[in-house]
């Protein structure tokens, strides 16, 4: 008895379950640095060869600004629609069975696989004035193809599956013996889905919001078809930028191309603050 008295007391350090936790961050920070930092910082030293009145010039011409309203715009409104519609989608596909119900999750996924030079022909096709969308549309006033209307359908086309993809999981996982001890307590399908579904799902919404947004600002196979690309009407930034290239204007395409990523990289720092915010809140309250 002694003697096991007498061995010496292994001090308790912290320790992780994966070892190697040096290695596999300085893999992380090369591996992030050669994908997304260095292409990155080549665009701002490739934007800084240009004197302070030419990059202004470049990025605040009329055309360019009236690109800039409507890439962001129809990403805004098309993330949004996918939010709202996308949840829907989700909740169907989690909470109930019916026929199909196999093909129509396969279905979702279509935006991710369909090169989008397709599904821009695919969607021009369906709403241009004798489409077999576009012509009932036509008809009634409604003007979809190269209008911004169908720019707004094209960056929703493709923003669907990533608000049903981040949404569905959440809603597999939701405990639904508390939607039912709320309905046991008097509360009401409105009650139950605001006190009790919706602030559950709303971390991924917004995930789902986020990523939607940051996929459509970039998009530019599926929208240049349907957009009809109109000076002052349907032109997107995307296409601002390819055709500076084209015509060799390599630091104003980069110029661009900057006011584009500072922007959308407030956009989505302030949605993940307001998704870290919310989940932290959730959590308070549910302590």
């Amino acid at each position: 008895m002694s003697a096991v008295l007498a061995l010496p007391v292994r001090k308790q350090t912290a320790s992780r379950v994966l070892p190697g936790f040096n290695l596999s961050l300085g893999f992380t920070i090369f591996y992030l640095s050669l994908i997304v930092l260095i292409p990155l910082s080549a665009v701002f030293l490739k934007t800084f060869t240009m004197t302070w009145d030419a990059f202004v010039t470049a990025v605040t011409s009329d055309r360019v600004v009236a690109s800039y309203k409507l890439s962001f715009g129809a990403s805004l409104i098309g993330a949004f629609l996918n939010a709202v519609f996308g949840g829907i989608v989700a909740w169907v596909l989690v909470r109930y069975k019916f026929p199909g119900k196999k093909i129509i999750d396969a279905m979702v996924d279509l935006p991710f696989a369909l090169p989008t030079a397709v599904a821009g022909i695919a969607l021009t096709a369906l709403y241009s004035p004798n489409g077999w969308i576009g012509r009932y549309l036509e008809a009634i006033g409604i003007k979809v193809a190269f209008t911004p209307l169908g720019v707004i359908i094209a960056l929703t086309f493709i923003g669907l599956p990533f608000v049903v993809r981040t949404v569905q999981p959440i809603l597999e996982d939701a405990e639904r013996e508390l939607e039912e001890a709320a309905a046991s307590l008097g509360a009401s399908n409105w009650q139950t889905f605001t006190k009790v579904i919706f602030p559950t799902v709303l971390p991924a919404l917004l995930t789902g919001f986020a990523l939607a947004f940051a996929r459509a600002t970039g998009e530019y196979g599926s929208v240049i078809f349907i957009a009809g690309n109109m000076p002052m009407v349907s032109e997107i930034t995307p296409l601002f930028i390819v055709t500076k290239l084209e015509q060799y204007d390599y630091a104003g395409a980069t110029a661009i191309a900057v006011v584009m990523l500072t922007a959308s990289f407030l956009m989505l720092l302030t949605i993940n603050l307001l998704q870290a915010w919310t989940r932290k809140r959730g959590q308070a309250e549910k302590v």
